[in-house]
């Protein structure tokens, strides 16, 4: 059992809200095998970061126009969703625990780097959106995780001292990000271990949302 007692938490969303991530490289490599570009899962994974558009551009290179770019995004998230929607399922706890956290008076934060129609698609999809009082999606940032911009961009929205959130995160890039903006995080298992996790400088790690108890 984890007792919290910050004014703040700041949520990811994918692997973080969702246990999706695998969804998310399935469809990448279904979108790039269209455009001609074959890649198996382990090839991809390292390569799976930032925000859409730095990912676009690391695939089709530096000289996509700004169309060509953003017609590229909106055939990704379609392989995703269509992927997806079938199985689209909460980790376990979620809701009760964003309720508790509503009822406390504790802040909520979401900081993902999916843009808007992805982050549609979870919060309506799971019919969560009401219980977070700031988000922060990959279009406001110039750089994607694991830069801290959309943390301390969060931080900054939801008008608390960063000593007072925590923020949890399932990615080695989002954790990185998390504490270069001067977080605390807890890690979710949903990609990687809880050994992992520590490792890379979680101060706690947890499977689901359904042992934290709030002082």
């Amino acid at each position: 059992m984890m007792r919290l007692n910050e004014k703040a938490i700041i949520f990811d969303m994918d692997g973080t809200l969702v246990d999706n991530i695998r969804y998310h490289e399935d469809s990448w490599i279904v979108f790039l095998k269209e455009y001609g570009i074959d890649l198996d899962v382990e090839t991809f994974a390292p390569q799976n970061h930032g925000t859409l558009d730095e990912m676009i551009i690391r695939f089709f290179g530096n000289d996509v126009s700004k169309e060509r770019l953003y017609e590229l995004g909106i055939k990704k998230e379609e392989a995703y969703q269509n992927l997806y929607r079938p199985d689209i399922k909460e980790i376990n706890g979620l809701t009760a625990f964003l309720q508790k956290l509503n009822q406390k008076n504790i802040k909520t934060g979401l900081a993902t780097m999916g843009i808007p129609a992805s982050i549609d698609f979870i919060l309506n999809g799971l019919n969560i959106r009401n219980y977070f009082n700031e988000i922060t999606g990959g279009l406001e940032v110039i750089k994607g995780k694991p830069n801290p911009e959309i943390f301390l961009k969060s931080i900054e929205k939801l008008q608390v001292d960063v000593k007072n959130a925590i923020a949890i995160e399932d990615s080695m890039g989002g954790i990185k990000a998390a504490k270069d903006a001067g977080l605390k995080v807890i890690g979710i298992t949903t990609t990687h271990s809880e050994e992992e996790l520590m490792d890379n400088g979680c101060f706690q790690v947890i499977n689901d949302y359904s042992n934290i108890e709030i002082a």
